[in-house]
């Protein structure tokens, strides 16, 4: 019974974990004491309902662009490199845990030993030694010994070193977690901007074609009335430049196709070339939805990945400092020894040989000449480093953030104004066809209002592709794209 009141003392001292508790992140932005209620370059276009943080590209109602993301979520190399990064966190979770416990090891040993023999004096008449030998040769003595053992030993976690190990690896495993969705928010926009490029490129390729043909035709006209003594040389000229500029637009259009194709094949884990084939019937550029929902700052905080994962890493140095403090500490440990053998293999069975050994065994390196202040100073100062990473990270998040919205309003702005100017631009080249046929209007008229009608067409386009890209990333900066991780 004094024994078992003599262990309560220890109990209680297992009960003490040192270093500070985390108290979750910094509060607030700034000098603010809260979050801002909602986004400052939010209009009134755009909803404050919280958006859905998977499968954002859905809303785009593309099949392709869906086949795309889903292919490159499940074969990306780099999303795959994150996967492997939270298999080895939640693998160095599950091990710190197991250090908790006892430690075990079992033994069998076998010995063989050729001794010599030992004359104490005695001369010849000590019998040459072959008295207890067991098939000695050259007067030495043959020795088996056989041994079956178990050993076990504890440290007890005085100081909670052990658990504020277990809270840091937990921390660091999920930000690993967060890391993987991040990796998903990058790549789901990597390949939806890589689909909008390609899809604009093919638009492009398809009006610098139409445009090339009607300025062919603008100068042969011309030409013809230069032979009649109608036209001047400088109409001529003139021309001819502007079909030479449109034709070198072609190729760079032609390279570009190709590179958007390669990218494509790369995000998706494939050679390039893989997709040409598929993809090699040029398609719309998608339009984003007509509302768009952002939801609201404190929000976003709590749903971007790297936000979480800086997070999780300040955390995780919080804890290192009660690691580093119980290292100032005493450590116990529990040591038992059981055992059983003798010179012959019977004795493995024979109880009487047990032997047992219990050992506490108490360290403390007391003289450590400012060692563990030294590391707790380090502790301390990878914390404060990762809370000032932390407060860049949430700043950082707020302003991509609000530098999209701003984005995607004017580009919205951009668009409305240039599809007034195309249509425009229709209704002019209708009128002109019109007078065309009625005999008011030449041909060259006609053409010249049809290539403005082209061009009119390319910058609607472009502004298009603009606007679908600053919608992909306004959904990368409200941090969506991500799916949670499979458990393993």
């Amino acid at each position: 019974m004094r024994k078992q009141l003599s262990l309560i003392p220890l109990l209680l001292l297992g009960a003490c974990t040192v270093g500070p508790n985390y108290a979750g992140p910094p509060k607030g932005i700034g000098s603010a004491a809260t979050p801002p209620a909602g986004f400052a370059r939010a209009d009134n276009t755009l909803a404050t309902t919280a958006p859905a943080v998977a499968d954002w590209w859905t809303t785009l109602n593309d099949p392709m662009l869906t086949w795309l993301e889903e292919r490159a979520l499940e074969a990306n190399p780099n999303v795959a490199v994150a996967q492997a990064r939270l298999k080895q966190a939640r693998s160095a979770l599950r091990l710190e845990r197991a250090n908790q416990a006892p430690n075990a090891n079992a033994s069998a040993t076998y010995l063989h030993a050729n001794l010599p023999e030992l004359n104490l004096g005695g001369g010849e008449e000590q019998g040459g030694g072959q008295g207890g030998a067991s098939g000695g040769s050259g007067g030495g003595t043959n020795v088996d010994f056989f041994n079956l053992g178990f050993d076990a030993s504890w440290e007890i976690d005085l100081f909670g070193g052990r658990r504020r190990t277990v809270e840091a690896a937990r921390a660091s495993a999920a930000a690993a977690e967060a890391n993987v969705a991040d990796a998903q928010v990058s790549l789901s926009a990597d390949v939806a901007q890589a689909y909008i490029g390609l899809r604009d490129a093919q638009q492009r390729l398809i009006l610098a074609r139409d445009a090339s043909r009607m300025q062919r035709d603008t100068l042969k006209l011309t030409e013809q009335r230069f032979a009649n003594g109608t036209a001047s040389q400088l109409e001529v000229e003139r021309l001819r430049n502007q079909v030479e500029s449109t034709d070198a637009q072609i190729l760079p259009l032609s390279s570009s196709v190709e590179t958007y194709l390669n990218a494509l094949a790369i995000l998706i884990g494939e050679a390039p070339g893989t997709l040409d084939q598929r993809l090699s019937q040029p398609g719309k550029v998608p339009l984003p939805p007509a509302q768009v929902a952002v939801g609201d700052p404190t929000a976003l905080l709590q749903r971007r990945p790297d936000i979480r994962a800086a997070e999780r890493n300040l955390a995780a140095q919080t804890a290192r400092i009660g690691v580093a403090e119980a290292a100032k500490f005493p450590r116990l440990n529990l040591m038992g020894i059981i055992g059983i053998g003798g010179t012959s293999l019977d004795s493995l069975t024979d109880l009487d040989n047990l032997v047992t050994l219990g050992a506490p065994m108490l360290q403390w390196n007391a003289l450590n000449f400012g060692r563990a202040n030294a590391r707790v100073g380090q502790a301390e100062g990878a914390r404060d480093e990762a809370e000032a990473q932390y407060r860049g990270a949430v700043l950082l998040a707020l302003r991509d953030a609000e530098d999209a919205l701003s984005r995607f309003r004017a580009r919205r702005n951009t668009v409305a104004t240039l599809a007034r100017a195309k249509a425009s631009a229709d209704r002019s080249a209708v009128l002109m066809q019109q007078r065309y046929r009625a005999g008011a209007a030449t041909l060259i008229d006609t053409l010249d209002a049809e290539r403005q009608r082209v061009a009119a067409d390319q910058s609607l386009s472009q502004a298009v592709a603009g606007l679908t890209n600053d919608y992909v990333a306004l959904q990368k900066a409200l941090g969506l794209g991500w799916r949670a991780p499979t458990a393993s």
